[in-house]
């Protein structure tokens, strides 16, 4: 009766995404929801972990990342926010227990010890989306409390590396030690990709810290933590000044001004963008600026053309490549992050298109794919990858609003226009499209609870 039950709970059911040249595809609507499912794990101290896909680890960004996408439906299925909040608590307890790693196993202990600057600011990225979304005070722990004092301390710290940190990463790696210890920009030592940095200075790293740390400001106003407020607005603003004097060059052959991916703060800098998030073509997704700014668009017109040394084209996919995978391969990621970020529709059906001609039978995003040949790839699956690709569906496809980082997004000029990603559907399947994923995601929730039911002594 039950395994009955279960069968007629996960008929598939898809939704209508168009595509280039007047197609249509069919999603498996329950695709969308695969690493929520399946990369979520409920632990017996109350917190969540959650698994990065097909490697058994913990990423403070990927966590984070793979959470922020199923947030929107904790109002309609309120059961979510336990296992939401539990991956704020967990990631918490983590920073506390080593600011610099970025990646922790099962039982807490370190799995990777690279110090990248927005590991840790994506827990705060989660934390005050969630308060923002559900207005559950109640993750406002005390450990969640240190975990942001940690936060702010370490970025400070590492505005003066030279004579303050401690960190010390024990292999030898390609990058230019000199760096302008006075610029008020984060010390880095590897990129998102996990890959350590040319130069010192990572501009979107620094860009998402500047974001978090105001971010703590605010939810430090709930914990009535006035020297924490302060603290971290004062360390953004030396973080903000340094990204506006340092971290923008101009191009003399384009004749713009545009971001650096990475600057040592003496004038040398690394032109260049990287598929991993924070990236310059994702900059809008962070409320650094808006997807209209000129600086950001300049900036965009570079990461996306052959000037950039890691853009690739191949017979099946063009996009943003890493040092990370083999040299000419294109990670999904940043196809998706170029999406998200469009203010052009046609620009958007074409990322969904290559998406879906590119990715696994079973609907899953890989890691990265080589441009002629899609069917070499790394990684069988990327829990990150899929819960933003995940996102992608959710606004183009249903019109769900993207997050907001920031109430009122401060970082953006009021002058600006916020453009949102265009959706590429008729209203009326937009509404069926809607019914289906909130739907789909019930009947998922339901045949968990009755599988749990079922496995009770």
């Amino acid at each position: 009766m039950i395994r009955a039950l279960l069968a007629s709970l996960l008929i598939a059911q898809t939704l209508i995404v168009p595509l280039t040249g007047k197609r249509t595809r069919y999603i498996q609507t329950e695709s969308l929801f695969h690493t929520l499912f399946r990369d979520f794990f409920p632990e017996d101290d109350g917190t969540t972990y959650v698994q990065t896909g097909d490697i058994p680890a913990m990423w403070l960004r990927d966590s984070s990342a793979q959470t922020i996408p199923y947030l929107r439906f904790q109002a309609t299925y309120p059961l979510l926010r336990r296992r939401f909040a539990g991956v704020i608590e967990r990631n918490a307890r983590a920073i506390t227990k080593d600011a610099y790693a970025n990646a922790f196993q099962e039982n807490y202990h370190t799995w990777e010890r690279k110090w990248e600057v927005d590991s840790i600011a994506f827990p705060v990225l989660l934390a005050h989306v969630y308060l923002h979304q559900t207005h559950d005070y109640s993750i406002l722990t005390p450990e969640l409390h240190v975990a942001l004092q940690i936060v702010v301390h370490t970025y400070g710290c590492e505005q003066h590396h030279a004579t303050c940190s401690t960190y010390r990463y024990p292999y030898r790696v390609p990058t230019e030690e000199r760096y302008n210890e006075a610029s008020g920009l984060i010390w880095c030592a590897f990129r998102p990709s996990d890959d350590p940095v040319r130069y010192r200075f990572n501009i979107p790293q620094n860009m998402l810290a500047v974001v978090a740390l105001q971010e703590i400001a605010e939810i430090a106003v709930l914990y009535h933590d006035r020297r924490l407020e302060e603290e971290a607005y004062a360390v953004a603003a030396r973080a903000m000044t340094g990204i506006l004097r340092y971290g923008t060059v101009f191009d003399e052959r384009r004749r713009v001004w545009m971001y650096a991916y990475e600057t040592d703060g003496y004038g040398n800098d690394n032109l260049m963008d990287d598929a991993n998030i924070p990236n310059l073509t994702g900059i809008p997704e962070m409320n650094w600026s808006s997807s209209v700014d000129p600086v950001y668009l300049h900036t965009r017109a570079f990461a996306l053309s052959m000037d950039n040394p890691w853009y690739f084209s191949g017979r099946y996919a063009q996009g943003l490549g890493s040092p990370h995978t083999p040299y000419g391969f294109v990670w999904p990621l940043g196809i998706i992050a170029r999406a998200l970020t469009s203010t052009d529709m046609l620009e958007v059906e074409n990322s969904i298109t290559t998406l879906a001609e590119t990715d696994s039978e079973s609907g899953m995003i890989h890691e990265s794919f080589y441009p002629d040949g899609y069917w070499r790839f790394t990684r069988q699956e990327f829990g990150w990858a899929n819960a933003l690709y995940a996102e992608l569906i959710f606004r183009t496809a249903a019109g769900y609003p993207g997050e907001s980082y920031l109430d009122g997004g401060r970082l953006v000029m009021p002058t600006e226009v916020s453009v949102p990603t265009p959706v590429i559907v008729q209203p009326i399947v937009q509404m069926e499209n809607t019914a289906e994923i909130v739907n789909t995601l019930g009947r998922l929730l339901l045949a968990g609870r009755t599988a749990a039911i079922n496995q009770m002594p």
